[in-house]
Order: structure tokens, then C-alpha cells, then sequence
């Protein structure tokens, strides 16, 4: 019998609503998992150093990964109105942000580089520092006047307006703006070494564990919330509603050009390497 294989996802409600069926060994056949919680700019490191057989990550650490590890094409975050925020302590516009002190959850993640990508255009004389901190404690360095803006993900999409906190612009708004493309969040990779055969068994464990989901919502509601950070309920159902759809299910050729033009793009600006001709596929 195999062993369990070593995974590592974040304690988000998307994250453990679209893992719980497959975590629990609800999904017929699919290979058991033995699960680590981490925040996502440590999955990050974990597969930069290879350490995992299967992560979530985010898209912009691939060029770094696709070596070792194979992107899967589900179970991970893609979607419209989703995108990462950057808050300011009061009302305001880009200009405002020229050499100012900006806090950033990670320099490898994908609101990073939606972040620097906006600001090439709309801050062309530059932002002056960036202030890596947990994503949880990027709104009270705005609230106390730490930081001069923050770049916000996950949940705080919806409670930023309770830290007295603005709006100065939506990264995912500008992405599908000037793209018409979704925004390319968090990925599901999983080790090459597995084999062809099986990695193509863990994207349909991946995908049968999203489906089984959407069918019971309540089984995985316990999960949910247990590892939810103390968030409120109802804040963890719009998460789940805005981050778990139907590219979650499947990239498509969507999903899969929104990957691509993210890191293309990322690459042309010198913030990430090149990917590779065909990189992304499974096959």
C-alpha cells in the first residue's frame, strides 16, 4: 500500500472546503493525505526546496518549481472580482503612493506580482519600499500609520472597511481590465517523481474532492470553520462563493491563458523567469 503523500494547503475556508472530501478519504480510490496547514508564502518555500508531494501555491512561484513539480489542473484559485487589494488608511489615488512604504503578504505570491504589474502603469515614477509581513498583519500596519498602503488578500476582501481602512485600487480589476483574462491566484502542484499515471489520478482525486463539495456543502462545514482562523461564518461562505468555481473544477483554456499571461508578463518585467514552451500542461 502507498504511503500517505506528504500535503501541505492553507487553513482558508476555499482550501479546506475543496481538500475536505479528499483529506477524509471520501474519494473513492484516490491515494491517502497526510496534511499540513501553512500559509501559502510558506507552501511557497516548501516547494521551492522541493519538500512536499503535493502543495497549493501561488501561480507566481511556478517559473521557480516546474521542474520538480507538475501544475494540476484543479482544485486550485482562479476567478473574476477576486483580485488583491491595495488599502490606505485614508481616501486617495496611485500618485499618492510614489516612494511610499508599502506592506506586501509575500514578494512570491500572485498579488505581488498583480501588485508590481498595476504599478508599472499607474505608478510609473516607482513605489518606494516594500515591507514583507503576514497577510494578517498588514491592516493594522495601515490602520497605525506603519506602513503607507498594504496589499490585502484572502478574507480581508470583505472586513477591511472595519479597520477604518480605503480602497485605493483593485489589482484584479486592472488584470481583467487590460486582459479580459480571470485572475490567476493559487495553484495545486504536486511532485513529477509520482509518474504520469498517478499525477493524472490526483488531478481527478482533486477534482472528484471539489465536486463532492459542491454536492454536501454541510460535510465540510465542521472542517471549514475549524480552521478558519475564527472568521466568521458568513464571511467564510463568500469566500468559499468567490473562490471556488468552476476553474476550480478545471483551468480550461481560460484558466490556462490567464496563467500563462500572468507569468509572460511578470517575466517581461523581470520579476520572475521565463516559463518554458508547454510547462504548464499535465500531458
Amino acid at each position: 500500500m502507498n504511503e500517505a503523500l506528504k500535503t501541505a494547503y492553507s487553513p482558508c475556508p476555499n482550501d479546506t472546503f475543496v481538500f475536505h472530501a479528499w483529506a477524509h478519504g471520501l474519494v473513492p480510490g484516490a491515494p491517502a493525505l497526510d496534511v499540513t496547514f501553512a500559509d501559502v508564502d510558506i507552501t511557497n518555500g516548501m516547494a521551492e526546496r522541493g519538500e512536499f508531494d503535493v502543495l497549493k501555491v501561488s501561480y507566481a512561484v511556478l517559473p521557480w518549481v516546474l521542474d520538480e513539480y507538475a501544475l494540476l489542473p484543479c482544485g486550485g484559485a482562479l476567478g473574476r472580482g477576486c483580485g488583491p487589494l491595495v488599502l490606505t488608511s485614508s481616501p486617495g489615488t496611485a500618485a499618492d503612493l510614489r516612494g511610499g512604504r508599502i506592506a506586501v503578504p509575500s514578494e512570491r505570491s500572485t498579488a505581488y506580482l498583480l501588485f508590481r504589474l498595476w504599478a508599472a502603469a499607474e505608478v510609473p515614477e516607482g513605489v518606494g519600499e516594500v515591507v514583507v509581513l503576514p497577510f494578517n498583519e498588514i491592516m493594522p500596519a495601515v490602520r497605525d500609520g506603519k506602513v503607507d498602503a498594504g496589499l490585502v488578500i484572502h478574507e480581508a476582501r470583505f472586513t477591511y472597511g472595519e479597520y477604518g481602512l480605503h480602497c485605493l485600487a483593485d489589482m484584479g480589476e486592472h488584470w481583467e481590465r487590460t486582459t479580459g483574462l480571470p485572475i490567476p491566484l493559487g495553484a495545486i502542484i504536486a511532485k513529477r517523481s509520482l509518474g504520469a499515471e498517478r499525477l493524472r489520478g490526483l488531478a481527478a482525486a482533486a477534482r472528484a474532492s471539489v465536486r463532492m463539495a459542491w454536492e454536501t456543502p454541510e460535510a465540510s462545514r465542521g472542517y471549514v470553520l475549524a480552521h478558519a482562523q475564527e472568521m466568521d461564518p458568513a464571511v467564510a461562505d463568500q469566500h468559499i462563493g468567490l473562490y471556488v468555481n468552476e476553474f476550480t473544477a478545471d483551468l480550461g483554456a481560460d484558466g490556462y491563458a490567464a496563467v500563462r499571461g500572468l507569468l509572460t508578463r511578470a517575466a517581461a518585467e523581470g520579476l520572475v523567469p521565463p516559463l518554458p514552451e508547454g510547462a504548464l500542461r499535465l500531458d
